[in-house]
């Protein structure tokens, strides 16, 4: 069987009768059997459901019956609930979890007659851009396997690379769809903050947090996101805006006005060839007859520090519950109550999520509280601020999805050097607004390169349409 670049092309061979939902199944579960095993992209595959799942759909398709999204092959990252199935957000400290409920995004794919197969590698609590954080070890690049995929939703970026499914679903909260995406050479999309519900998502940093897509097409990106998106009675925090038809609103305007952010693309760590590549773009749009301006944007050099102080205080906070007594892991060692908490913790929670609870149980303490957790929060504000004036004036900014290509497995050792990955990607995050990443191109050593694009806040459906015009050019 071929790989499959859409959901259009699976339906068209579906329609034609060339192709049926259990041949796709077995198609990818074959594709899991002889890759996992060296990707370490999944988990966990549930090979009997699938198939069940598969011939429901199939019996749907022939009672014209079916979903939108019947014939859709789908991988969710380990911190998405589903009823029934192990959530372990790839940590020892929820060994033996399974949810006990469905989450509304999974929930909403299900419905729509998606096929899940399985669950996917990610960083632990979704804490790293490597994917390296993992209990169960790190995915590895299918482009090559002595490299990271990028981190956190790793595992879920490389199933779609790999062809082991049609698309993931992954969460981004400082670019943990974007930054993979880019380094595996697929397309991953985080919608506004509060587009999709994160009822049934194992909580980071809460104000951060969003669910998004990961596949190899924007067309599918724009139907899952479709499907996902819109208000819900479970999470008080979704958006109540109606939810446009992304899917059938991907025909972009004739001409834009583009802003790139000057000192990104003359950013002295940014590997050339990523340079080279989106200077190479931003020409292409101007010969469209787009407006291309580069734009000034103050505040690059507060970002990772803004962002890193925020999430690892909401993740400490939020990592609060799991203390060896409600679920999960306990320390077998445990003599009292207080060794229990101790023990449990140490031993079921990885190094780098210790560090970052540390980090941020420290910037709330009493004595730091204002000095660092106040600051940040006005220093988010002013990145919000400016990041709105700049989609007032522009309908998008450019800028790279990261500042180099996949690197080595184990090659940042350094916590810091990590954090910086994430230099291009946090300002979404901070802002809110929605953020895609598109492949377009490799470097010279065959691995993928991406480019970052910005909208304004619930401008979803312009992103999508301007941003399949890019995909379509690296196809060209």
């Amino acid at each position: 069987m071929k790989r499959f670049q859409s959901l259009s092309e699976v339906r068209s061979e579906l329609a034609a009768g060339t192709t049926s939902c259990r041949q796709l199944v077995e198609y990818y579960l074959g594709n899991i059997e002889r890759q996992n095993p060296t990707l370490n992209a999944f988990l966990e595959v549930w090979p009997d459901e699938a198939r069940a799942q598969a011939d429901a759909v199939d019996a749907k398709l022939a009672a014209g019956t079916a979903g939108p999204l019947a014939g859709m092959v789908i991988g969710i990252k380990d911190v998405l609930a589903y009823a029934g199935h192990s959530l372990q957000s790839s940590s020892l400290m929820l060994d033996g979890f399974k949810s006990l409920f469905t989450g509304t995004a999974v929930q909403r794919l299900l419905d729509a007659d998606a096929i899940l197969i399985g669950r996917q590698n990610c960083d632990e609590f979704a804490m790293g851009g490597s994917n390296e954080t993992s209990y169960f070890g790190p995915a590895r690049n299918a482009a090559d396997p002595s490299r990271v995929p990028g981190g956190s939703s790793g595992g879920s970026a490389v199933a779609v690379q790999a062809d082991m499914c049609l698309a993931s679903i992954g969460s981004d909260t400082g670019g943990s769809v974007r930054q993979p995406a880019a380094f595996c050479g697929v397309v991953g999309f985080k919608p506004t903050y509060s587009r999709i519900s994160r009822y049934g998502l194992v909580a980071f940093a809460s104000s951060f947090d969003q669910i998004g897509p990961i596949t190899r097409s924007v067309a599918d990106a724009a139907l899952l996101t479709e499907i996902m998106a819109g208000p819900d009675g479970m999470d008080s925090t979704a958006s109540q805006r109606e939810v446009p038809a992304y899917s059938q609103l991907l025909t972009p305007a004739p001409h834009y006005r583009i802003g790139y952010i000057a000192d990104a693309v003359d950013s002295e760590g940014l590997n050339p060839e990523i340079k080279a590549a989106l200077e190479t773009q931003l020409e292409i749009l101007r010969g469209q007859g787009h407006v291309v301006e580069a734009v000034e944007f103050p505040y690059l050099d507060y970002m990772i520090p803004t962002y890193y102080i925020l999430t690892t205080a909401e993740a400490s906070s939020n990592l609060g519950r799991f203390d060896g007594v409600k679920y999960g892991y306990r320390a077998p060692d445990a003599t009292d109550l207080e060794s229990l908490y101790k023990k449990s913790r140490a031993q079921g929670f990885g190094a780098e999520v210790q560090r970052r609870i540390l980090l941020g149980t420290f910037v709330l303490s009493a004595s730091y509280y204002d000095a660092y957790y106040t600051k940040a929060q006005r220093v988010r504000r002013l990145i919000k601020e400016k990041t709105d004036e700049l989609l007032r004036q522009y309908d998008f900014l450019v800028l790279p999805t990261t500042p180099t290509t996949a690197f080595k497995l184990g090659e940042k050792q350094d916590p810091v050097s990590m954090y910086l990955a994430d230099i291009f990607t946090v300002q979404a995050s901070l802002a809110g607004v929605p953020a895609i990443s598109v492949p377009v191109g490799e470097d010279a050593a065959g691995l993928p390169i991406g480019l970052q694009v910005m909208a304004g806040a619930f401008r979803e459906a312009e992103l999508l349409a301007f941003a399949s015009t890019l995909t379509e050019e690296v196809v060209a």
